[in-house]
């Protein structure tokens, strides 16, 4: 009698902290992944088409406030529930080129910001970007591949200058049978572990029937779009045995802005030197008028030098989500821009997805609503030619005289980049370089009427990075 009393509260209790980990009730869900499996986990991302009412403007194409909100509420649920606390092996998102929306041909970037949160959960472990070093260094963040496969064409897309085979992404239309080769290639590769793949519903559902015909699995898929909160995953057994478990987040979104605990302050002093340039046109290229462009760095990156996977760190998820109360009162931009996350980037021992940028300014922009775009016609890196490249797209080009855009760039290419402003206007001029620890700082070019052009960094979004946590934020 004894023991079946002691067993039963045991069970009760067990049942009391399932019911209260991850702040919803879920004790009837599957349980975790088997480590020891290959699990493929798919996670639908919203668009147009396939979402909860409210989760995707149906102007910009990109996520609201309430689909940020449940991107960031989904990424425990992930983590816990369905990896059962494990480190992620592999994050692929779709590419956001790949799917332009509305009448504006805005990029899908809804996929990528749905499962940033869930990056930021796991840890990236990296031999450090130093050839004389061979230290591991951990960090709170986990690369994205978001690149395009080799050979993809997409219109209005430049062909990338690194072929980064490791770091290929979800093609919307899966041109060349891109998506179903990734996966057979994981499955055909035998290593255990956890795959997230972040796509809207058709691909997602499309990926999972390719898999399901081409191994023969006879999994039973779903036929129609199941809503929003849904996770699956196939698992394979090392003797090749597949199965499909479904989990359901019953995540419920506000429709406000997320609020951050231990909000960080936005009222930190700018601490670079200050600097001032002015220029009239001679005859200068730059056809533009009435135009301000501000300038803003990626947030933070790299938890020490040496250190990067294209994503930034858990101090830079605080920097992002904090940006749209950091810059409110001080720019009021109509626009935003930012490097196509698709572009990948040699780093020494390991190639990466570029998406720290995009991701930076992406919740200003679902904030305020505005317009979102990325730049996708030249390369970043193509040394040679990307700052006339980049004077041509901004100043050159009439849709943007009389607005106000905000870009979020690679802060190396700002100095070299005014200076090649300043000098089409033939001015002798030398932009300073941006401090390598600055991720605070704005430039802001206006252009007025008569073309008259100048170029300062007298405002800052006042967010002091020694202050973030080096453990992002939770939800």
């Amino acid at each position: 009698m004894t023991f079946s009393v002691e067993r039963s509260l045991f069970l009760l209790l067990g049942l009391i902290l399932l019911a209260g980990c991850g702040g919803s009730s879920n004790s009837g869900a599957p349980a975790p992944a088997a480590a020891g499996n290959i699990n493929l986990i798919f996670v639908v991302s919203p668009d147009i088409e396939f979402q909860a009412p409210g989760d995707v403007s149906d102007t910009t194409g990109n996520l609201t406030v309430q689909g940020l909100q449940r991107s960031l509420l989904m990424a425990p649920f992930l983590k816990e529930r369905v990896l059962g606390n494990h480190n992620v092996t592999g994050i692929y998102a779709l590419e956001p080129m790949s799917h332009p929306q509305t009448a504006g041909n805005y990029p899908d970037m809804a996929a990528i910001e749905t499962i940033q949160q869930f990056a930021m959960m796991n840890t990236d472990t990296l031999q450090q970007f130093n050839p004389t070093e061979s230290t591991l260094y951990t960090a709170n963040s986990f690369h994205v591949n978001v690149s395009y496969a080799i050979g993809q064409k997409i219109d209005g897309v430049a062909p990338p200058l690194y072929n980064c085979s490791g770091c290929q992404g979800i093609d919307y239309d899966d041109l060349g049978s891109d998506n179903d080769i990734l996966l057979y290639s994981i499955i055909a590769g035998q290593m255990p572990g956890y795959y997230v793949f972040s796509a809207p519903w058709d691909t997602t559902l499309n990926m999972m029937t390719a898999l399901n015909q081409e191994k023969g699995y006879s999994l039973t898929l779903p036929s129609s779009y199941p809503g929003p909160n849904n996770i699956y995953a196939i698992t394979v057994t090392p003797a090749g045995v597949a199965s499909l478990v479904t989990y359901d987040s019953k995540v419920t979104p506000k429709t406000t802005y997320p609020t951050l605990t231990l909000e960080p302050s936005v009222n930190a002093p700018c601490q670079a030197k200050p600097f001032s340039y002015s220029a009239s046109p001679p005859n200068s290229l730059v056809m533009n008028r009435s135009e301000t462009l501000y300038l803003i760095r990626h947030a933070e990156a790299h938890p020490i030098s040496t250190w990067e996977n294209g994503n930034y760190v858990a101090q830079g998820q605080w920097r992002a989500l904090a940006l749209p109360k950091a810059l409110q009162g001080k720019i009021t931009p109509d626009q935003v821009y930012s490097i196509d996350p698709s572009q990948p980037g040699p780093s020494g021992y390991l190639e990466f997805s570029y998406i720290r940028p995009s991701l930076t300014i992406q919740p200003y922009a679902i904030a305020n609503n505005l317009p979102y775009n990325l730049v996708a016609d030249f390369q970043l890196n193509d040394f040679s030619t990307v700052n006339q490249n980049t004077i041509k797209f901004f100043f050159d080009d009439p849709q943007f005289s009389n607005h106000k855009i905000l870009l979020a760039w690679e802060h190396e290419h700002f100095p070299p980049f005014v200076t090649a402003l300043l000098k089409s206007y033939g001015s002798s001029q030398t932009a300073p370089s941006w401090a390598s620890g600055d991720y605070d700082s704005i430039w802001t070019i206006k252009i007025d009427s008569a073309g008259n052009m100048t170029v300062d960094n007298s405002l800052c979004e006042g967010i002091d990075s020694s202050k973030l946590s080096s453990i992002a934020p939770q939800f």
